[in-house]
C-alpha cells in the first residue's frame, strides 16, 4: 500500500480559497497512490482561534466540495485533514473528512479531545462523541486528530472496532515535537498497528509547527519521517504486517482492564 502525507505550510498571507486550490493540486499529483492524508485545520491553522467561527463550514461546504472532486479526479482515498465545521445548531467542531476514490464522503469524525486547557479550541468547539473507522480495500483505518494522540483509550477503542491503521492529522507545535514522535510510536507499539501522523509546517498564529510527519509500523519502527518544512512524505507499507505482528506477539489477547464485561 502506498500513502502520501502532505505536510502543508499554512501561510497567513494566503487566502483560504487559494490554499484549497493549491492543496487540491498537490493531491492530484498523488494519483496512483492508495491513500493521501492532509493535516489538521489546514484551511485556517490549528492555532488561529480567531478564524474558526468566520471560516467554519458545513459538511457539504466549499472545502468538502473541492476535496470530494479532487479525490475523484485523483482516484485516491483522501483523508482531507480536518476543518472547522459549523453544525446545523451552530456548534463548531474540529471535523475530519474522509473521501473515497469516487469522491463520496466515506466518514466524518468530530475530534473528541479538544486542546487548550479552558482556552482556544477547548472552549470554542464542541466535543465529538463517536469513534470512527473506515474500511479501505487494504486495511481498516481508525481516525483520530492531533491532541487525541495523548489519550490511549481512544486508540484501544478503535482497535476494538477493527482498526489496523491509525491516521492522525495534526497541527502539533514545535516546542513539543519530542512528544509527537514518542506518542506516535507508543500508539503503534501498544496497539500493534500502523500510525500515519500528518502535521503542518510553518507558523500558525505565532506558533511554530513541528512538521515531522511520521509513519510508524506495528513494532514501533519509523518507516518514514518528514523534515520541518512543507513536504510530501510518500511511503510504501504492508498492511498485512498488522495481522502477522498480532499473531507472532499476541499481547492484545492478554488485555484485562478496559474490556467490556462478559454477557450472561
Amino acid at each position: 500500500m502506498h500513502a502520501s502525507l502532505l505536510q502543508i505550510d499554512v501561510k497567513a498571507t494566503e487566502s483560504v480559497d487559494s490554499r484549497r486550490q493549491r492543496v487540491a493540486a498537490l493531491v492530484r499529483e498523488q494519483a496512483g497512490v492508495d491513500l493521501v492524508v492532509l493535516p489538521e485545520l489546514w484551511t485556517t491553522g490549528a492555532f488561529a482561534y480567531e478564524s474558526f467561527a468566520a471560516e467554519a463550514e458545513a459538511l457539504d461546504g466549499p472545502t468538502a466540495e473541492v476535496m470530494a472532486k479532487t479525490a475523484g479526479d485523483a482516484g485516491v482515498w483522501l483523508h482531507a485533514g480536518s476543518i472547522p465545521e459549523r453544525a446545523p445548531d451552530g456548534t463548531l467542531y474540529n471535523t475530519s473528512l474522509v473521501f473515497s476514490p469516487s469522491g463520496d464522503l466515506a466518514a466524518a469524525y468530530r475530534k473528541i479531545h479538544r486542546f487548550g486547557f479552558d482556552k482556544g479550541e477547548a472552549v470554542l468547539m464542541g466535543a465529538g462523541g463517536d469513534l470512527v473507522t473506515v474500511r479501505l480495500p487494504e486495511t481498516t483505518v481508525g481516525v483520530a486528530t492531533c491532541y487525541d494522540l495523548r489519550f490511549p483509550e481512544l486508540f484501544r477503542g478503535l482497535v476494538d472496532a477493527g482498526a489496523e491503521t491509525f491516521v492522525v492529522p495534526a497541527g502539533w507545535p514545535e516546542r513539543r515535537r519530542g512528544h509527537w514522535t514518542l506518542l506516535a510510536q507508543a500508539r503503534a507499539v501498544e496497539n500493534q498497528a500502523f500510525v500515519l501522523a500528518c502535521g503542518t509546517a510553518g507558523t500558525h498564529a505565532d506558533v511554530p509547527q513541528a512538521g515531522h510527519s511520521i509513519v510508524v509500523d506495528p513494532w514501533g519502527e519509523v518507516l518514514a519521517e518528514a523534515g520541518s518544512g512543507e513536504e510530501v512524505l510518500t511511503v510504501e507499507f504492508d498492511p498485512g504486517k498488522v495481522a502477522t505482528t498480532r499473531e507472532q506477539f499476541p499481547a492484545l489477547k492478554d488485555r484485562v482492564l478496559g474490556l467490556a464485561p462478559p454477557r450472561g
